[in-house]
């Protein structure tokens, strides 16, 4: 299934794709796209409706695709030839931060350069959606955990994030920062996520063409690894590192600026596109 979250900025309603590609409103069977809707039994439900038989929802706006996301958890470096571009080594075990779940907008929203902003970049990442609580799981049980995938764009203001004081979190957790959706897919529809192609483009112009099977650290480890530190609750998103092309590799860099249009996807899990202007 493909699920995800129409209308205005705090009053998106729940909606499914049908096979013709209109959204239809899940509204008379769950209240949103979030907490037990995504768990296995919530799952099992929406998947016994027929689309067809639900009206069709206006799409004047898509949502972030899942709601009541407590964690926006983020690993970096996790493809071997993005760390060499950005000048560091590939990390013995993978580089955790957090990324504010206040930065999470929807997929085609305007992106906003924060104020002071030098190098506001861009990154496309697989994003994992946790259906039920993990704590303490195995590598081998860890996928049960997850409810679906989602195309995540980890806008990034590096000079926030490098060269000033401290972690790497202010310079990811910007106002509109986390893009996701437009759906969120079940993992039904995506039997091995590490075999998913991925791209970037802006203003047309091609800077990201990987794949999730260069990933140092694969989805399923990823989720058991953080486990161990940390509960993951329904709704938790992990996204999970990008591939080469960033703004910050290039020679020289490369930043974005207002008026640029960014478009990224992934294989099977829909597209972006966003403007970027300057907040006010």
């Amino acid at each position: 299934m493909k699920l995800m979250r129409v209308g205005p900025i705090g009053q998106e309603k729940p909606g499914i794709l049908d096979r013709d590609g209109k959204i239809r409103d899940l509204s008379a069977h769950v209240t949103d796209v979030g907490g037990s809707a995504i768990s296995q039994e919530g799952l099992a439900k929406l998947a016994s409706i027929d689309p067809a038989s639900l009206p069709e929802l206006a799409a004047d706006r898509i949502g972030a695709c899942v709601a009541g996301t407590g964690k926006f958890i983020c690993i970096g470096l996790n493809y071997s030839d993005h760390a060499a571009e950005s000048g560091m080594a590939v990390p013995p075990e993978p580089v955790i931060f957090m990324k504010a779940t206040s930065a999470l907008c929807g997929p085609n929203d305007d992106v906003l350069i924060p104020r002071g902003s030098e190098k506001t970049d861009w990154e496309v990442e697989l994003g994992v959606v946790i259906g039920k609580t993990a704590k303490y799981v195995s590598e081998a049980e860890a996928l049960d955990y997850v409810a679906g995938y989602c195309v995540s764009h980890d806008v990034s203001e590096r000079a926030f994030q490098t060269e000033r004081a401290g972690q790497w979190t202010k310079g990811k957790s910007c106002d509109t920062f986390g893009p996701i959706g437009p759906w969120l897919v079940t993992k039904d529809e995506v039997p091995d996520p590490q075999t998913l192609s991925m791209w970037l483009t802006v203003n047309g112009q091609k800077m990201q063409d990987g794949n999730s099977s260069t990933m140092v650290y694969g989805v399923a480890f990823l989720v058991s690894y953080l486990s161990q530190f940390m509960s993951l609750h329904p709704g938790d998103i992990i996204s999970t590192g990008t591939p080469p092309g960033v703004g910050m590799g290039m020679k020289p860099p490369r930043y974005l600026k207002a008026g640029d249009v960014v478009e990224l996807g992934i294989e099977g899990l829909g597209s972006q596109k966003q403007t970027f202007r300057a907040d006010a």
